[in-house]
């Protein structure tokens, strides 16, 4: 019985990154009304769902290899999850921002974010060598993305034409065979080992600060710049 209850805890922490994706889901449907009695808008409330699952999502497999409840169902169940959390939940922030910006039937372009996140997620369970480098860019990176530029997007006018791109861009940087790195650092001194991961965190730090959450999509747009250039290397 006890032993039942600790394998499934793993899983109860990866449900509450499903339950928190569906929670931001609805909010993007509620995107610019106030929620919950705060002034906090519905696009606002679904980055917030989306961080707490990006919490669980962290916890689930620090609480599994911790109590050595590592299994395949919870990996299976892992990436269900991330489909939700970090796919479909920031598309649909992007679709309702998409109409509110007028963009009309244009804004069904934003599924192709879950489409291709499925793909990448799909590839990356069959694919045994991506643990400290990834193929292609990680779904809860493209979730980082969106947030900042819907942030932006939400209060300002984007052309409908960039919009389109960067979906496009973004999809296909999900399936792509870049190899790109992985923030995990086994030698944390050797700073010629680890130097992209370094000015990335800074990078992306210092992006927030004086940017906002805008500033969140400069990291990503730097963390696939770094990719190249490491790659190069």
């Amino acid at each position: 019985m006890m032993k039942a209850i600790r394998n499934n805890i793993p899983n109860a922490i990866t449900s509450l990154n499903l339950l928190f994706g569906c929670l931001a889901c609805i909010a993007a449907f509620h995107c610019y009304d106030a929620m919950c009695g705060t002034s906090l808008k519905g696009y606002e409330l679904a980055f917030i769902f989306i961080a707490l699952a990006a919490v669980a999502d962290f916890c689930d497999g620090l609480v599994a290899r911790a109590l050595h409840a590592v299994s395949n169902i919870g990996a299976e169940l892992d990436s269900l999850a991330d489909l939700v959390s970090f796919g479909i939940a920031p598309a649909m922030v992007l679709y309702n921002i998409m109409l509110g910006q007028g963009a009309g039937h244009w804004a069904l372009a934003a599924l192709l974010l879950p489409v291709f996140g499925a793909l990448r997620l799909a590839r990356y369970n069959v694919d045994p060598t991506q643990g400290t480098v990834f193929t292609g860019l990680p779904i809860p990176a493209n979730a980082i993305f969106w947030i900042g530029f819907t942030a932006w997007y939400a209060m300002h006018p984007v052309p409908l034409w960039l919009v389109i791109v960067l979906i496009v861009a973004l999809s296909l940087l999900m399936v792509c065979r870049l190899r790109m790195f992985s923030l995990k650092m086994h030698n944390l001194t050797s700073l010629k080992e680890n130097w992209a991961q370094y000015l990335q965190i800074i990078a992306t730090v210092a992006f927030v600060v004086f940017m906002g959450l805008p500033g969140l999509a400069a990291a990503i747009a730097l963390y696939v710049l770094l990719s190249i250039i490491k790659r190069e290397k």
